[in-house]
């Protein structure tokens, strides 16, 4: 088994990919018409599927086998509420310096402050929201400015 690609079913594609773009700081790798984006780096995939494409061009796009709701309505699919039960993990070198980069994008209407979970070794990350509500977790190097102490 090998992985081929981590895809989201977006409802703005076009938001969607200027909003990966910037975060991955990196244009498309490739693109099929206005269904389907990917990046490809450091030999991972990222995609981004249009969830309305089929819908809107049923000319363009031939389905055979057999019709399974759950899985093969995409307009549902994009449009379910999200639960956030998906979260896609990303590394950068200086956490801190990650961040404020995001923040001044302004790609996002969420930017956690940097968080901390010590479970057998420390874990420092902030969390992110892409359009669509999925959540984006962005871990690295990170050197705390105080010790908080809890009493």
């Amino acid at each position: 088994m090998h992985l081929g690609s981590v895809y989201l079913i977006v409802k703005d594609f076009n938001k969607s990919v200027i909003f990966y773009e910037k975060l991955l700081e990196m244009k498309v790798t490739s693109k099929n018409m206005e269904r389907f984006a990917q990046f490809e780096f450091e030999g991972h995939n990222i995609s981004i599927m249009n969830g309305y494409f089929d819908n809107q061009n049923p000319e363009l796009t031939i389905h055979k086998g057999q019709y399974i709701e759950k899985f093969d309505n995409l307009v549902a699919i994009a449009e379910a509420k999200n639960t956030n039960k998906f979260v896609l993990n990303l590394w950068a070198e200086d956490l801190e310096k990650e961040r404020e980069r995001i923040i001044n994008l302004n790609i996002s209407y969420l930017v956690t402050n940097v968080k901390y979970i010590n479970n057998v070794k420390p874990y420092y990350y902030f969390q992110v929201a892409d359009p669509d509500g999925n959540v984006l977790e962005i871990t690295g190097e990170y050197i705390p400015k105080e010790v908080e102490y809890n009493v």
